[in-house]
């Protein structure tokens, strides 16, 4: 398939997305040229703030594959990723991303995450959201434990 046709899947997804009760976002996965996952927007759908259509066609592929890694993927999605879309792809290690909308124009209809952007960049102790460091030095038992694990999967 050309990045053309995994485009319009993409599109049509959307589209026939919002007739399922869902919003008008989807995505698919290809790998080798061939569509191995597609996923949609299922937030009010599910009553899952994360069901965006990026994570979930990840979630698929992931499975799909066996693999916690798409190295060797890429992703087409109806509109630019939205910051935790965003980081999903790259924790997912797809080599490529491309997009039909972009932010600007979801935000027109009303899906503005502009403010998750602002959001980013703040210290910890100006954001909108508080956020309290508790238990560190218990926390970091964990970690300790994971540093010293010798037959761990790195990720």
């Amino acid at each position: 398939m050309t990045n053309e046709e995994c485009m319009r899947r993409a599109i049509a997804l959307s589209e026939q997305n919002i007739e399922n009760g869902g919003g008008p976002f989807a995505a698919v996965i290809v790998k080798d040229g061939e569509i191995i996952a597609e996923g949609t927007n299922r937030v009010t759908a599910d009553c899952d703030p994360t069901a965006h259509a990026e994570v979930s066609a990840i979630r698929t592929a992931c499975k799909i594959l066996n693999t916690f890694s798409l190295a060797g993927c890429t992703i087409f999605t109806s509109c630019e990723p939205c910051p935790m879309c965003l980081g999903a792809i790259y924790w997912a290690h797809l080599d490529a991303i491309y997009y039909g909308n972009n932010r600007t124009d979801a935000a027109e209809i009303g899906f503005d995450d502009e403010f998750i952007y602002k959001e980013i960049p703040l210290s910890l102790e100006a954001r909108s959201i508080p956020m309290t460091n508790l238990l560190r030095a218990e926390a970091l038992r964990g970690f300790s434990t994971w540093q010293a694990k010798s037959d761990k999967t790195e990720y």
